[in-house]
């Protein structure tokens, strides 16, 4: 840690306090975070909290921003351990290592992909840019694709207004077509991982890695994506 003591012991009771919260999250969700409980749990006075952290809002956003900024890093650091070529094998990591991070963290996961919290909304002009990390790199997946696939015609009605508006506004090369099922197989994605972490496989899927592992691949051949190239050694 740098910069002043001050300055410094600043970040550490604001850590403190996030390190409390997720224990928190993890024991009774995101609708039960409170402030004077964790200024309980840390000691000291409730209003000394407050000159951290001005709101239980505030604090929701930070764990928010913080919970998708961790899961966009797994995700990234494993992409990007893929051949550029491997388009297959780029969404496969992608889903694993969502995966992985929601399995490790289900409080926080649950806080970003669950039920909203009462009386709470994420500002969008924070929680927006973190929030979009994965969804940016299937977008960057679609387009590599479409370089591949013969592009559909153009769908109509209010759905192709909206991809319409969506491409226009990310400047995507990416047809009505492939962009549905962009959107269909990012949904399912974090809809397999929701409904593992919230029980809702008891009683049917005894080995949710496998069923996992295998919808993955029948999302990457919904969308089209081929493995990379096959290189002779010698």
């Amino acid at each position: 840690m740098t910069g002043t003591p001050r300055q410094r012991a600043r970040a550490q009771a604001i850590e403190d306090i996030k390190r409390i919260a997720r224990e928190q999250l993890a024991r009774e969700g995101g609708a039960a975070l409170s402030l004077r409980a964790i200024a309980r749990e840390l000691g000291i006075v409730s209003s000394a909290v407050y000159r951290y952290v001005p709101s239980r809002d505030e604090l929701l956003t930070t764990l928010i921003v913080d919970a998708y900024d961790s899961l966009g890093e797994a995700v990234e650091a494993a992409e990007r351990a893929c051949a550029r070529d491997d388009l297959r094998g780029r969404w496969l990591a992608i889903g694993r290592a969502a995966r992985a991070w929601a399995v490790e963290r289900p409080a926080e996961y649950a806080l970003v992909y669950g039920s909203p919290v009462p009386g709470y909304q994420a500002p969008p002009e924070r929680t927006g840019a973190p929030g979009s990390r994965v969804s940016f790199l299937l977008l960057a997946l679609l387009v590599e694709a479409q370089r591949e696939q013969e592009e559909r015609p153009a769908l109509g009605g209010p759905l192709g207004a909206d991809l319409a508006a969506l491409r226009d506004d990310l400047g995507l090369a990416i047809g009505d077509d492939l962009l549905a099922r962009g959107f269909l197989a990012f949904t399912a994605l974090f809809g397999l991982i929701s409904f593992e972490l919230f029980g809702q496989y008891r009683g049917s899927v005894t080995d949710r890695a496998a069923h996992f592992e295998h919808q993955l691949g029948t999302l990457a051949d919904l969308l089209g994506l081929r493995s990379g190239k096959v290189r002779k050694s010698g």
